[in-house]
């Protein structure tokens, strides 16, 4: 089942709301046990620059915002220089509280959406290795491994392997 979400891209207006969503899921994710993000990590500063360099978009649900994403248009960092065949899903977010069931899946289809009306044929992202539950949840959504790991330092200094995964989309 699709979650009943609408979908508006962010603007500077939606700083702070960007910054409690990302806090809350991070919170979430210690609360669990998993060392992935840290509140405070990402700040106003890195949704300002995402929101001018890329898109960000904001799901509702009910009135409510309920979950984010970001789509970058090249990835140099993590995947090297590319031709322009694949839009990159960063930060995908639910409120873990509001999101109604399947909010996630709806975040991801309304990013792949947005990838193949620009032309490309691929989404692509990049998710944690140690984080087994997360890469089962991408592989279910149709997500593969399209190149070996690769570690990556995050803010913090930490290192950490990430896997590569991407979708060809119709």
């Amino acid at each position: 089942m699709t979650a009943q979400v609408t979908f508006r891209q962010a603007d500077e207006r939606d700083l702070d709301l960007l910054v409690e969503l990302f806090d809350g899921v991070a919170r979430w994710m210690v609360r669990g046990g998993i060392d992935q993000w840290k509140p405070g990590a990402r700040g106003a500063g890195h949704f300002r620059a995402r929101i001018a360099e890329g898109e960000v978009w904001l799901a509702a649900h009910e009135g409510r915002t309920v979950g984010a994403y970001e789509l970058w248009w090249e990835d140099r960092d993590v995947w090297g220089p590319q031709p322009p065949v694949a839009g990159y899903v960063h930060r995908l977010m639910t409120d873990r509280e509001a999101a109604p069931a399947g909010a996630g899946r709806a975040l991801l289809a309304h990013a792949e959406e947005r990838i193949a009306a620009s032309g490309r044929t691929l989404a692509r992202l990049d998710c944690e290795a140690r984080n087994p539950v997360l890469g089962t949840y991408y592989e279910g959504a149709g997500y593969a491994d399209a190149a070996p790991r690769l570690e990556k330092v995050g803010a913090d200094g930490r290192v950490y392997a990430v896997r590569l995964m991407e979708k060809a989309l119709a």
